[in-house]
């Protein structure tokens, strides 16, 4: 094990001094030092120094998104991931991160062929009857190619670089412990570095899966299977592993290439109202998102019955729980209400907040200010994005922690939004979000759901009650053979108690001391009136010792509480 460690360690030594070195090329030596990064490499004290004037003007936001860049494929996923997380980092470095597009250089075809023989055990030829050589779009992951299965169906190949797995590794490897030093180093920043890589290596590696983004994309195709303007696609899972995803090739208009000609104006809003349909009800009703629907992720198909909007590349999706949704529609009707202490209860229920935050007046203050602010709107004036947005920029503020599916669902409806606008300058986004704003709250204040949730209540006492007579029983026979115990266990004692049980042998070794110090003069006042001989030296031994106790005593004593200010 160690062996590897060291293995480990010399491997990433070259990394972690080409990460220095782009972050004190892009004006960061300063975090560098304070971090104590430098010290990692013999090289990195050298390091430290002034970065190009043209880069210093830069803002710091706009040089880190460089420096992401040029660091490569993970560390630009991990600038996606906190673009997506304004309850972490200031808006304007999650609207720079935003920028990062996986680009990356196109590998030749004969080690993408390698990667299909490796995955299909060299029956590549017997799975596709063709594949072009020339790939569609090169990312940082992942190739893209066209393809034709062995039965002629057509497809679009998404082949893993064959070094990925391996570059992504060694580079968690570092961030982890980057966070490490971030986080003994950085206080103050709000927020757990180590949590935030730990959150970030748990999305890399469903990246890395592509079954996983195939599930999600067969889940949602299924669910919209019934809806004819909107379309995901197919998965062929024949020809899909780990490393390969095989999916039906949309024949249509990528938005991101979409020229002024391309659609008509009935078309665009036709387009842009099929998206921000789908992906309202992805996030507020079916609970599975797609969570990154920009122009890139977005086809305008033409079917036979008119426009269509397909959604391509499941790989980044979400996942809305039940009961987060009922704390959304909470946190919506007392917004509407301007209730404050609703607000921040639907807080406490959706993120870990420290109970003394609860009672902070600047907290309760900035509450107060943003559920005022929309005091009074009705559904049809809920702008459901910008609300939660200015939610979690007031919350960034306060170091509070959410769920990283809020907020993805979030950036989701703010993406699709931008999306339509930039396509439609009159699409109304609140207009369609308002049926699905609307079956939110019915479903938790409409009578149904009262009726529903005072049915589950009454099941809940009834089963209470069936219960309680047995488990009185229980109690009572229990108490008669005198097998009854109570079991306290107490939590955060640990330095209160070390500290009695120190007084206590204070205490204990005092009594002892005394005890040495009177026998001493006890036998040096026998010796003087008379008594056995050398009961004066032994008084003496005795005075000489309580002396050297005493001192070793205070050492122990100095020691111990050196070690209690160190906790």
């Amino acid at each position: 094990m160690e062996v590897r460690e060291v293995a480990r360690t010399i491997r990433n030594v070259r990394r972690y001094t080409e990460i220095l070195e782009v972050l004190v090329r892009q004006g960061f030596a300063d975090t560098v030092s304070s971090l104590g990064l430098d010290r990692l490499v013999e090289r990195g004290a050298r390091l430290v120094g002034r970065p190009a004037a043209s880069v210093e003007q830069l803002p710091r936001a706009a040089r880190m998104r460089i420096a992401l860049e040029q660091l490569g494929p993970t560390f630009m996923k991990l600038g996606q991931m906190l673009s997506c997380r304004k309850d972490l980092i200031p808006s304007e470095w999650a609207d720079e991160f935003a920028k990062l597009q996986s680009a990356g250089p196109k590998l030749p075809f004969a080690e993408i062929r390698g990667v299909l023989d490796r995955e299909f055990k060299g029956k590549t030829d017997e799975v596709f009857a063709s594949i072009d050589e020339e790939p569609l779009a090169a990312a940082s992951i992942a190739q893209v190619h066209r393809a034709r299965l062995s039965d002629g169906t057509p497809v679009v190949l998404k082949i893993m670089r064959p070094e990925a797995e391996d570059v992504t590794r060694s580079d968690l490897e570092i961030l982890r412990a980057v966070a490490s030093f971030a986080e003994s180093h950085l206080a103050a920043v709000g927020f757990s570095p180590v949590d935030v890589v730990r959150e970030f290596a748990r999305e890399l590696r469903r990246e890395l899966d592509f079954t996983f983004e195939g599930r999600s994309t067969d889940t949602l195709r299924r669910t919209f299977e019934s809806n004819p303007n909107v379309r995901f696609p197919a998965v062929y899972w024949r020809a899909t592993t780990r490393r390969v995803l095989a999916l039906e090739e949309f024949k249509g208009i990528l938005l991101s290439n979409l020229g002024p000609d391309d659609l008509t104006p009935e078309e665009r809003t036709a387009v842009v109202a099929y998206g921000a349909d789908a992906v309202a009800r992805q996030c507020l009703e079916i609970g599975l998102f797609h969570a990154d629907p920009h122009p890139g992720n977005l086809f305008a198909i033409r079917g036979e019955n008119g426009i269509i909007a397909g959604f391509i590349d499941c790989g980044m999706t979400g996942r809305i729980e039940p009961r987060t949704m009922e704390l959304l529609a909470r946190l919506l009707r007392a917004i509407a209400a301007g209730d404050v202490d609703e607000v921040i209860s639907v807080v406490t229920g959706l993120a870990d907040v420290p109970p003394d935050k609860l009672d902070e007046r600047g907290f309760r203050a900035d509450m107060s200010d943003f559920a005022h602010a929309f005091a009074g709107a009705t559904v049809e004036q809920i702008n459901l994005p910008e609300i939660l947005e200015d939610f979690f920029d007031k919350l960034r503020h306060h170091h509070i922690r959410f769920p990283a599916e809020l907020v993805m669902l979030v950036k989701a409806l703010t993406t699709i939004q931008a999306v339509a606008v930039s396509l439609d300058p009159s699409f109304d986004m609140i207009a369609h979000l308002r049926p699905y704003v609307e079956k939110i709250l019915r479903e938790r204040y409409g009578f149904a759901a009262m009726r529903r949730r005072t049915r589950r209540t009454l099941a809940d006492y009834a089963t209470l009650a069936e219960d309680l007579p047995r488990e009185v029983r229980f109690l009572v026979s229990q108490a008669r053979r005198n097998k009854l115990a109570v079991n306290l266990e107490h939590r955060g004692l640990t330095r209160l108690t070390r500290t009695i049980e120190h007084a206590s042998r204070n205490i204990g070794f005092s009594l002892m001391l005394l005890g040495l110090i009177v026998s001493s003069a006890i036998l040096v006042h026998a010796d003087d009136r008379g008594g056995a001989p050398g009961l004066r030296t032994m008084g003496i031994g005795g005075f000489i010792a309580a002396g050297v106790l005493t001192i070793l005593h205070i050492l122990g004593n100095r020691k111990w509480l050196a070690d209690r200010d160190k906790e």
